[in-house]
């Protein structure tokens, strides 16, 4: 095809000239003869040269336009000559700024718009539509304005189209002499636009005979005709809803445009009729706003599914909606499981994420919360005694945790409502500001409704003291309030009927005061005071509190001491004045300062536990110097302080407190250099024995102990897989770069803000600043990875584990250490000669704590070959290993991951646990084992086999040596720091062991202490879910049945109490001859050691088919065999599978969090898809095809939810993996939907399945789809047009961002082209 050139325009112009000589002609004619010239010379059609000749001849002042030319535009533009759009687009530019002086061709113009402005035909030629879009972009600079870099013909018709409305306000202003300055102005009219001459009082003084003027006033109501047209039509809205969903405050300039027009006061008798045409246009566009897609009452396939809000369900089924948050809840107890993330962070994004889901208020969002924590808090009533988190961290979540959440949920949205807020020129809109007031009002409405739930609120008897004195507190403000107001006592309506004092609503009130979350006038709800309480309200107070004898100046002497330890601080101002003094005191005040910081006041100071939390971790991160011999001197002068806050923070409750409130990461970055530090400095002589002093290596042992109990040290190499952002998750890096991460952040938010929390002590830290820990770390990992390899005498090395050995001798005979050449397993002759360099074995070596870790390896293989070829007895081993600990209690680290390695390497030969070489766990053997296989089977898990049987009981030479090592350690809560690893390290690498391995270690615990013997049998019963899928599969199926009941019929017990009670237990341990859990609080304390975690994926979308399957033969059953006469039944069902789908999520996240996720949406969704299920269906009707699609595609998004959020604020990583992961998924979709991919699932299933994942997609996570490919959108878009899902394949685009406006716009002609078509 040839160009245009020259000789066409000179041609086409003369032609022109021509048709006006030629008026009697019909202008059908003139196009005709165009048409026919362009097609000999080779010129593509439409032809964007052609428009932009006819529009530089318009609105000229050298050239008159002529009526015959607007008739033959009319013309052009129903044939294909020219393409509407581009004429329109650099008509309008022209003819709206030479309205003044060219009335007429305005006049002309509005018609032309009024007939055309929504013609919008696909063009075949690509280089045609380039032409087309460089011509307008040219003129009206859309690329520039609206930041689009691929602009498409579509988009250009979607903002010529907005542009155009806000054009003809803004003319109509003008001409009315109204000159306006709006935040932003239209491309097409100028901003002053000089030529109209303003009058004020809205009318014209026409002269008689003044046509032109004439022409003017009428051109203005004709505008707002023309206004009410394009804005009526069924495509406005939809582009209308695009920009308003993707361009926010470019709608918001066309909402303050209709604010201001609806404000004018519009008398003339001339204008009544304009004040009907803008309240019609105002009404239009303002609904625009106010739309929202939604499944509800969708019809898929035929059949209508409603997904409506959780209030709609049946209130026995109320809860369920909310499960995540008691599984959440319950998940983050577990001592094994230190939370990295916030809690504060976690549960903030979820309860966004679950109020929209639920579609619920506020008020049930937040009772919904409390009721979860008030449920964790009770099931902790009769709990099995152990190391593990007990009342306090559950308090914490319920009384800090949960404020601080809605504290952040509250500011969340006045900052959502400040930068979304429409713009506005009088100061009467305040809407802006009722969202907030909503949340607060449904948050004190739902903690006046916690009254009725008084099962729930039972105090424990922790808190049973803090709970009356809140209730006192309250009573006692009633009283002086009654008082000064003159008012009798006795009209205040108490709560006769209640004999108790206080209870846990008081506490959490009391939280929520404490946090401005509300004011004292809730005291006066009626029925918050018992008269118990209100009868002591004029009695004696109480004694004066510890700590206002502290701020009045009295010195720290011993009875202050334990008393402020004992009782939570009050006052953020108590924790400072203690901050300072653990900083700046006396030598002997720091420690106990430091002592006091990290009691009751961490533990239990509620109303204040960030503070004291913040407080703490600022003591390790930053100590003020004492001297100038640096910083190792500065840790030194610091030592006996850091010490007292880091046996304080080691506490199982104490430190979960830490992790709940997300701090995690920080301390661990606190810990490197005091680590690095502390392990560098060689003792003296006296203080390697002084286990009653601080000396260094006891500091050394409590920093680093606490580190490798922070990066998960003891877990096995398995759980290092998982990563983000190319870190292994829980590993010592990933704490750092989240610690690194948030310095940042903090730095950022303070340079915008002075006024925030001080962070400046807080500074990145990066592993490669500390060498000697970062080779430490290395020599762990290369351990876990590969055996030792020998040492050649002489090593410094060697030297350092000939010291040590003749320090674990001491205790032993020398005639017992024979020469004898050692066989087993990774003997070297180096480990010979370590053996037999045990002289002077009345020295204990003064080296660094760095030096001794760095040599325990080879001198722990060395015994270990010493003890299997008979040269060390087991006693004289566990004694030394016992010693060894004693004299570096950071030598339990080394020992553990040296045993934990070679137990997983299986090569060490099995040991007889017979009581006489090693310890024996008979006496309670079979107890134990019995007491397991009860717990299992009350779960519904058939137990495989772990009988000993007549066989005798063996353990792997290192589990041996490890067990018999941790049953010598004394339950000493000064030992908890040691406990705490030693625990989990056995249980980790009783995974390694075969299966019988965990009762028999759980038996020689249970024979040392008695009363934890629930919690060892409970914890015994876990290991049998590592390695057997049946197991995990049964134990999710009773899952499943606890929560939702057993749909065909069933004796099972699970189904008793269908509830959350009945998933998680309304107690950790039911009553009864054996310590039974519900199957649910096994699941979660045992999913995250499940081996093959990606069979859960399997498991769970299993069950849910299954589920949806037997629930669509119940519904059609008890119905109408005509589904759509039962539409009752069917939203039942959907509600069903909705639950279903929930707990099915929640488990799945629990159990492998991102891991299991992305393979969900990859791998597992799409093969379950492509693969044809050959199971034999109980039901096979419509109904089951329909929920089970629904069911699978709830699961889906519900999961990415709980994971990713909905929303678009997300740390970049995270970010960009949920648009991959998401956008992976989408691109299968759209190539199945393109036919590039065959199914063989049921075609019902396929459609309800594509339908109601776009359809949720839309409605709760619109933000997903603004960074997914705009082609896969574009093809899902076309697919679910093809089935007639008009409405949501054109909400899927308008919510794919600004890119997807040219998809859009295609699609609009589409639907409208296909509705146009003749039925056949």
């Amino acid at each position: 095809m040839e160009s245009w050139n020259e000789t066409v325009t000179e041609s086409i112009t003369n032609r022109l000239k021509q048709f006006q000589q030629r008026s009697n002609e019909s202008p059908t004619v003139w196009v005709t003869e165009l048409i026919e010239y362009f097609n000999s010379v080779g010129v593509e059609l439409p032809s964007s040269e052609l428009v932009e000749l006819l529009v530089s001849q318009m609105c000229s002042e050298n050239v008159k336009d002529h009526p015959s030319t607007w008739k033959f535009l009319h013309h052009a533009l129903s044939s294909k000559l020219i393409f509407p759009l581009q004429l329109l687009s650099l008509l309008a530019y022209k003819v709206f700024r030479n309205r003044f002086s060219h009335p007429h061709a305005y006049a002309l113009f509005l018609p032309l718009l009024d007939q055309h402005a929504f013609n919008f035909q696909p063009i075949a030629s690509v280089s045609c539509s380039n032409k087309i879009i460089k011509s307008v972009d040219s003129v009206l600079h859309f690329s520039e304005t609206f930041k689009i870099h691929d602009l498409e013909l579509g988009h250009v018709f979607v903002l010529f189209y907005f542009n155009i409305i806000i054009a003809l306000i803004d003319s109509t202003l003008n001409d009315w002499g109204l000159q306006v300055n709006f935040n932003e102005r239209s491309c097409l009219v100028p901003t002053g636009d000089q030529h109209m001459e303003i009058d004020h009082n809205m009318t014209h003084n026409f002269k008689k005979g003044d046509y032109r003027e004439q022409i003017r006033k009428r051109n203005a109501i004709t505008a707002l005709e023309v206004l009410e047209r394009l804005s009526e039509n069924k495509k406005a809205t939809i582009l209308l809803q695009s920009v308003l969903l993707n361009m926010p405050e470019n709608f918001n300039c066309l909402l303050q445009r209709l604010q201001f027009l609806e404000s004018l006061d519009l008398a003339s008798s001339e204008l009544k009729v304009v004040n009907q045409v803008l309240r019609k246009v105002s009404a239009k566009i303002r609904g625009v706003s106010h739309f929202d897609y939604s499944l509800n009452k969708h019809q898929v396939v035929g059949i209508s599914v409603d997904v409506g809000p959780c209030k709609t369900l049946l209130k026995c089924n109320y809860r369920s909606c909310w499960i995540p948050l008691d599984i959440y809840m319950e998940n983050a107890m577990d001592s094994r499981q230190i939370p990295i993330k916030s809690a504060i962070e976690v549960l903030t994004e979820g309860i966004k994420t679950l109020q929209i889901f639920n579609q619920a208020s506020w008020h049930e969002t937040f009772l919904a919360l409390w009721l979860s924590a008030l449920r964790l808090v009770q099931r902790e009533r009769d709990p099995p005694e152990g190391p593990i988190p007990h009342l306090e961290a559950r308090l914490c979540m319920l009384l800090s945790i949960v404020p601080l959440v809605i504290v952040n949920v509250l500011r969340d949205d006045t900052e959502h409502n400040l930068s979304t807020a429409p713009v506005s020129v009088g100061s009467e809109y305040k809407h802006e500001m009722k969202s907030d007031l909503s949340m607060k009002l449904g948050l004190i409405s739902s903690v006046q409704v916690l009254g009725h739930f008084s099962g729930l609120l039972c105090p424990p008897a922790l808190v049973v003291d803090a709970a009356n004195q809140a209730a006192r507190k309250a009573s006692s403000f009633i009283y002086n309030s009654m008082k000064e107001k003159g008012e009798p006592f006795t009209s205040i309506n108490a709560n006769a009927n209640s004999n108790a004092g206080g209870n846990l609503r008081h506490l959490i009130v009391e939280a929520c005061i404490a946090r401005n979350l509300m004011d004292t006038s809730v005291y006066f709800w009626p029925g918050y005071v018992s008269t118990s309480v209100m009868s002591l309200s004029d009695s004696t107070p109480l004694g004066k509190s510890p700590w206002l004898t502290f701020m009045e100046g009295t010195p720290l002497n011993n009875s202050l001491i334990n008393a402020l330890a004992a009782t939570p601080a009050s006052s953020i101002a108590e924790i400072e004045k203690l901050y300072y003094i653990a900083l700046s005191g006396s030598e002997v005040e720091r420690p106990t300062a430091a002592k006091i910081l990290c009691g009751a006041s961490l533990s239990r100071g509620w109303y204040i536990q960030e503070h004291v939390v913040h407080y703490v971790v600022k003591l390790l991160a930053c100590p003020v110097p004492h001297s100038n011999s640096g910083t190792r001197g500065l840790f030194v002068d610091n030592m006996s302080m850091i010490s007292a806050v880091l046996r304080g923070a080691s506490s199982v409750d104490t430190l979960h407190i830490l992790s709940l409130h997300g701090v995690v990461p920080t301390v661990a970055a606190s810990l490197l250099p005091l680590c690095e530090a502390f392990g560098s400095i060689s003792p003296t002589p006296i203080s390697t024995g002084d286990e009653s002093s601080t000396s260094v290596y006891m500091a050394f042992s409590l920093a680093f102990l606490f580190l490798i109990r922070l990066w998960k040290f003891c877990r096995p190499p398995l759980d290092q897989c998982i990563t983000e952002g190319g870190i292994a998750v829980g590993g010592l890096e990933y704490l750092l770069s989240l610690h690194n991460n948030c310095v940042m952040s903090s730095q950022d938010k303070q340079k915008s803000n002075q006024n925030l929390f001080d962070s400046a002590s807080f500074k990145p830290v990066y592993i490669d600043s500390f060498p000697k820990l970062r080779a430490l770390y290395c020599q762990y990992k290369s351990c876990v990875a590969s055996t030792l390899s020998g040492i050649s005498t002489g090593n410094s090395i060697h030297q350092t584990a000939s010291v040590i050995l003749s320090m674990i001798y001491q205790k032993m005979s020398k005639g017992g250490i024979s020469s004898s050449n050692s066989s087993s397993p990774n003997s070297s002759n180096a480990c010979s000669a370590l053996i037999n360099s045990g002289e002077d074995a009345l020295q204990r070596p003064v080296l660094p704590a760095w030096e001794v870790l760095e040599a325990l390896p080879f001198v722990l293989e060395a015994i270990l070959t010493a003890c299997v070829h008979g040269r060390l007895s087991s006693r004289d081993l566990t004694t030394g290993l016992r010693d060894l600990v004693d004299f570096l209690p950071a030598s339990i680290a080394a020992i553990i991951d040296y045993f934990s390695s070679e137990v997983t390497r299986g090569v060490w030969k099995q040991v007889p646990m017979n009581g006489t070489d090693w310890p024996s766990p008979a006496a309670v053997l079979q107890s134990v084992e019995s007491e397991i296989k009860a717990i299992l089977t009350h779960v519904g898990v058939e137990v495989p086999n772990c009988s000993s049987g007549g066989s005798p009981v063996t353990l792997p030479l290192p589990m041996a040596a490890l067990v018999s090592l941790s049953i010598t350690f004394k339950l000493d809560k000064s030992l908890e720091y040691i406990h705490a690893i030693t625990g989990a390290a056995l249980e980790n690498c009783a995974s390694g062991c075969p299966w019988p391995s965990m009762p028999v270690i759980g038996s020689l615990w249970a024979q040392k202490v008695r009363r934890w013997h629930n919690f060892i049998v409970v914890s015994g019963s876990r290991s049998v879910f590592r390695h057997n899928n049946e197991s995990v599969a049964q134990l999710v199926r009773s899952c499943f049945t606890s929560f939702l009941g057993v749909l065909s019929g069933s004796n099972s017990k699970l189904t008793a109490e269908c509830s959350v009670n009945g998933l998680l237990g309304s107690s950790i341990t039911a009553p009864g001859a054996f310590p039974f859990v519900a199957p649910g609080f096994l699941y979660l304390r045992s999913c995250r050691d499940i081996h093959n975690v990606q069979y859960l994926n399997d498991v769970i979308v299993g069950l849910v088919t299954e589920y949806s399957n037997e629930l669509a033969g119940i519904r059609a059953s008890s119905g109408s065999s005509r589904l759509k006469s039962n539409e009752s039944s069917l939203f039942l069902a959907a509600q069903s599978a909705k639950e279903m789908a929930t707990l099915g999520a929640s488990l799945l996240c629990s159990a492998g969090g991102i891991q299991l996720v992305q393979e969900l949406y990859k791998e597992t969704i799409p093969t379950w898809l492509l693969s044809s299920r050959d199971v034999k269906r109980k039901n096979d009707n419509v109904m089951s095809y329909i929920l089970e699609g629904y069911a699978i595609a709830y699961l889906l998004t519900f999961s990415g939810s709980i994971l990713w959020g909905v929303g678009t604020k997300l740390p970049s990583p995270k970010l960009s993996r949920r648009n991959h992961t998401i956008g992976v998924h989408l691109d299968f979709l759209a190539e199945v939907m393109e036919r590039k991919i065959s199914l063989s699932c049921n075609p019902i299933t396929w459609k309800t399945y594509v339908c109601c994942l776009v359809g949720l997609m839309v409605s709760f996570a619109p933000a997903w789809l603004q960074e997914m490919k705009v082609d896969s959108l574009r093809k899902l878009a076309h697919g679910l047009s093809r089935w007639n899902e008009h409405e949501l394949a054109l909400s899927l685009l308008q919510r794919g961002g600004t890119a997807a406006m040219g998809a859009l716009a295609e699609l609009i002609n589409v639907i409208e082209f296909e509705h146009k078509k003749p039925c056949s």
